[in-house]
């Protein structure tokens, strides 16, 4: 199997798992490792991963900032969405995968290269998010996943690997980390180790973008979120790119103790995982598209949106963000979306969002037609025979049936 692989292209973190891949490739298969490292926000200093590979001998380096295309191409769609994983989760990780899968697939198309590598293991989601994305960008390409290749089977047996083939190792890797962190400028996800008993509640050192709500301030901050066809545009009247929004959002929502989720959720290989997610950005703009929509989708059409959601959302979390029903379910959600425009306002408080005003140009709401006071538009007797059409076919039943 080696001799078929020429040329790899690995994603590559700088960190330990992917630093040890990189050596086992070139030890395993003996062909050239291509590295790409992309920065999509998970805080990180990406460059450290630049010397790293090139001290493990690898000529072709790629280094990425790909946040204003994540956040503007990913993000911003799946929100249009108001895509939930299991009513939950806003697939923080999960919209994170196709955007460096088809990197890979781009890269390994200008380096010549013939098989892409990654560093998720064999029991969980991302390994199927990302082969199912180089499958459909290349159907031919080479993918090698060490995880399910090597004997490497413990974090120990990783440390014995580096150390014998001088890998450096950041200090606080050396013997078992408490869990394990996923980070991008949607969110940081935290699995595994202490968090592996569902029972027990995680502990406060766990989190690193919010602060507890109980330590939130006691005023609240008010933010107001203008819109155009769906996007957040603006945070309080300042225009801003779809990362810097983002990031915005983040700072206002993390400082509120707002977007921390702890869920068990079904994972796509069949098991079940504890989670323990903070998206303090993504849950002030979910609230607030939620609440722009509110005033400018028909009723029918917002109900419709509501019912595709959980499986729109299932595709994005079981990684099929480049499958054609993905892509059709998209041009019907963005369809939606023409009218809807305006501002939100809302309450950040103690770790909730609460929308607390919405007004659009768009607008559907007709106060004259709502109002409790008199009006001239609404003729409340037409409700008779409206209430009796929709009662007909039951009336009809208990009549020709009887008690039956």
């Amino acid at each position: 199997m080696a001799h078929d692989v020429k040329k790899v292209v690995l994603a590559y973190s700088g960190g330990l798992d992917t630093s040890v891949i990189l050596k086992w490739l070139q030890e395993t298969y003996a062909c050239e490792v291509v590295t790409f490292t992309a920065d999509i926000g998970q805080g990180e200093e990406v460059e450290l991963a630049r010397a790293k590979a090139d001290m493990l001998g690898v000529k072709e380096i790629f280094i990425e900032d790909l946040r204003e295309e994540f956040v503007r191409d990913y993000v911003f769609p799946m929100f249009r969405a108001n895509a939930l994983y299991e009513g939950v989760y806003l697939l923080g990780t999960s919209i994170a995968r196709p955007l460096i899968a088809k990197r890979q697939i781009e890269i390994a198309a200008q380096t010549g290269a013939d098989a892409v590598s990654h560093g998720a293991t064999g029991k969980g989601n991302d390994q199927v998010r990302f082969e199912i994305g180089y499958y459909a960008l290349n159907p031919d390409i080479k993918i090698i996943a060490p995880w399910r290749e090597w004997d490497l089977t413990s974090r120990t047996k990783l440390i014995e690997y580096a150390e014998a083939h001088q890998i450096p190792i950041a200090k606080d890797k050396r013997g078992e980390a408490p869990f394990s962190v996923d980070a991008n400028l949607l969110h940081v996800s935290a699995e595994g180790k202490a968090l592996e008993d569902p029972w027990h509640e995680p502990e406060e050192f766990v989190f690193s973008r919010t602060v507890a709500p109980e330590d939130a301030p006691d005023k609240p901050s008010y933010v107001e979120i203008d819109f155009e066809r769906g996007d957040p545009v603006a945070i309080d009247g300042e225009p801003l790119s779809p990362a810097a929004l983002l990031t915005r959002l983040n700072e206002l929502g993390g400082a509120n103790g707002i977007g921390r989720v702890d869920l068990v959720e079904n994972r796509f290989v069949g098991m079940k995982s504890r989670g323990v997610y903070e998206t303090p950005g993504g849950t002030v703009l979910h609230a607030a598209h939620r609440g722009i929509e509110s005033l400018t989708l028909d009723r029918e059409a917002m109900h419709l949106k509501d019912e595709l959601m959980p499986r729109y959302a299932k595709l994005v979390y079981n990684g099929f963000w480049f499958a054609p029903e993905r892509e059709m379910l998209q041009v019907l959600i963005d369809k939606s979306q023409e009218h809807v425009s305006g501002t939100v306002r809302l309450k950040l408080y103690k770790g909730s969002a609460q929308v607390v005003g919405r007004k659009s140009p768009n607008s559907l709401y007709s106060l004259d037609h709502v109002t409790f006071e008199d009006d001239d538009v609404y003729d409340q007797r037409d409700a008779e025979g409206f209430i009796k059409l929709q009662a007909l076919r039951l009336r009809l039943e208990k009549t020709l049936r009887g008690g039956d």
